[in-house]
């Protein structure tokens, strides 16, 4: 189902009206779930200092930045959190930097695996990548959206209850066919080379 949700009807909103909508359906989640696919390799996060550093070429200042944001994430209350990351080979630097940042949220309990690409495939046939999607429990789903450099541009709600059901059952079979984090982290990530931003 989640290959039939840029097809789903669904309320758009500006970058600005998707923040405001979803914090206040969060909060309400209480125990949760809440479920996040990731499936591009590639996006913008020009509001967050360690993805700036890593753009800029400075890695061990990436990294720095990266950890100091662990208090944060740390402290956040809220659902049980469940992310499905679908990863490339190989790994661009968005990725590369992101996963530092999805070290830090395993670490510190969300619940996190990783697929590779091809474990999706057969979502994928009619060659358009999954979407990115978050869904909120039973009470809503956003696909969310992004422009041609991958910076954050919306989202679409969507409240069709039979579509989160589905989805959340896919986004669970996805989950456990995906591979812990930080096992993933440690084999195929912490070898790498500082990444090269523009590669």
């Amino acid at each position: 189902m989640l290959d039939r949700v840029r097809a789903a009807p669904g309320r758009p909103l500006d970058a600005t009206a998707y923040l405001d909508d979803f914090w206040p359906v969060f909060r309400t989640l209480g125990d949760g779930p809440f479920w996040k696919l990731e499936r591009g390799q590639h996006f913008r996060e020009p509001d967050v200092a360690s993805w700036n550093a890593m753009i800029a070429g400075d890695w061990e200042r990436s990294l720095v930045l990266a950890e100091e944001m662990r208090a944060d994430i740390a402290s956040a209350s809220g659902p049980e959190l469940h992310r499905v990351r679908v990863v490339e080979q190989p790994v661009t630097p968005y990725l590369q930097w992101e996963m530092q940042i999805l070290r830090i949220r395993a670490e510190t309990g969300e619940r996190i695996r990783v697929l590779p690409a091809k474990s999706v495939a057969h979502l994928e046939r009619s060659g358009e990548r999954l979407p990115e999607v978050v869904v909120l429990g039973s009470l809503t789903m956003y696909e969310v959206l992004y422009d041609t450099t991958g910076t954050l541009s919306g989202a679409r709600r969507i409240d069709d209850p039979e579509l989160l059901g589905s989805c959340r059952a896919e986004l669970s079979q996805l989950y456990e066919q995906g591979e812990d984090l930080l096992s993933y982290f440690d084999r195929e990530i912490s070898p790498l080379p500082p990444p090269k931003p523009g590669t």
